[in-house]
């Protein structure tokens, strides 16, 4: 990383930020309940393998483990009760699910030829994507992950359709001389392995915890009257972005309580259209339509009140509902604190005592003339 603030785990391959907490660090150790354990390759690929023979496995510990064909390396995410909870999550058909063993922990001779494959992906990135240039296939490679035995690499590659890569993994096999698997991903998914920071200041959501993409349409953000703007809206992929859903099953509890029709009112002063709304709060803000500067806020309770009363074809007086906004200060939020804290205080001249003290010589001064 460029920053100060983080380090790399060469281990993990992944970004650590000072200042987390591990919530897994404490856990007491269930690897005797389950054989299954999760192990973690590069960016966010992760796959279960058993742990047939018996082997002590530590978070963050690299192993040696059967893929097809050859051996793949990479890190311990999960073992035990854990990894077998993760499984059930994620795989939804276990029973056709291929499993893989471990064969053993990585030695040193293991972690250099790793290294050594490592090294090789940027370089076969960049020639790829000038391959499928020449070609001229409407893709994009994302991204090259080279196996821990050197022999397969997967290429990851974007696209909006079918693409015949049939002569493209020809020049591939002769330029690289390895096996090729070509994996097509979403933006998303490309956002997920090259990671970033968000606009909240911490690491990519995609790039971190999450592993399902779902699609997120536009109806979530103005189901939370949140602002159209398409700038800060979508993520780092382009698209939407994925925290929308965190907080709308809330919202859609709140609008159950917020009546279909319009939000118009008929009052003794005029018709005050809707302006604004809290959902949460369940506070909406209106403006009179003839005077737009004249705004109030009124809550939901008095609104649907309100609401029946036109119906009826009354028009209510709404001086005593009416709710005045906060007045904005620069003061630090510090709890329930008395107001008188917050009062300016008294500051004395000093140039008013200095005053005083010139006048009483002068006035000594005119006493010892006249005697």
């Amino acid at each position: 990383m460029g920053c100060n603030g983080c380090n790399t785990n060469n281990n993990t391959d992944r970004p650590v930020m000072l200042g987390t907490y591990d919530w897994l660090s404490d856990l007491p150790d269930t690897a005797y309940e389950s054989n299954i354990v999760e192990i973690r390759f590069k960016g966010t690929r992760k796959e279960f393998f058993k742990n047939e023979s018996g082997i002590h496995l530590m978070r963050d510990e690299l192993v040696v483990v059967a893929s097809n064909p050859g051996h793949d390396i990479g890190a311990v995410s999960l073992t035990g009760r854990l990894a077998e909870l993760q499984f059930k999550r994620k795989v939804k058909k276990p029973d056709k699910y291929e499993w893989n063993r471990i064969y053993r922990k990585a030695s040193p001779a293991d972690v250099i030829k790793w290294e050594e494959a490592k090294s090789r992906e940027k370089k076969v990135m960049i020639r790829a994507r000038q391959l499928a240039a020449q070609l001229q296939l409407n893709m994009k490679i994302g991204d090259v992950e080279f196996r821990g035995d050197n022999a397969k690499a997967i290429f990851y590659y974007i696209a909006d359709g079918r693409v015949d890569f049939r002569e493209l993994i020809k020049l591939y096999s002769r330029e690289f001389c390895v096996k090729i698997e070509m994996m097509q991903i979403g933006v998303r998914q490309e956002a997920g392995r090259i990671g970033g920071i968000g606009s909240c200041g911490r690491s990519l959501c995609c790039s971190t915890w999450r592993t399902d993409f779902s699609s997120i349409t536009s109806d979530a953000a103005i189901k939370q009257g949140l602002s159209p703007n398409a700038e800060k809206m979508t993520g780092r992929c382009g698209k939407l972005k994925c925290c929308l859903t965190y907080e709308l099953d809330q919202y859609l509890e709140a609008l159950e309580d917020f009546p279909n029709e319009l939000l118009t009112i008929e009052t003794d002063k005029g018709i005050a259209r809707h302006l604004k709304t809290d959902i949460l709060q369940k506070k909406i803000l209106y403006k009179y339509e003839q005077n737009a500067g004249q705004i109030f806020e009124l809550h939901l309770a008095d609104v649907i009140t309100f609401l029946n009363m036109n119906k009826r074809g009354q028009k209510p007086s709404i001086d005593g509902f009416t709710e005045k906004e906060p007045v904005k200060k620069n003061i630090m939020n510090v709890g329930n604190l008395d107001q008188k804290f917050f009062t300016k205080p008294v500051i004395v001249k000093k140039h008013s005592f200095r005053n005083e003290r010139l006048q009483e010589k002068r006035s000594l001064k005119i006493q010892q003339t006249k005697e």
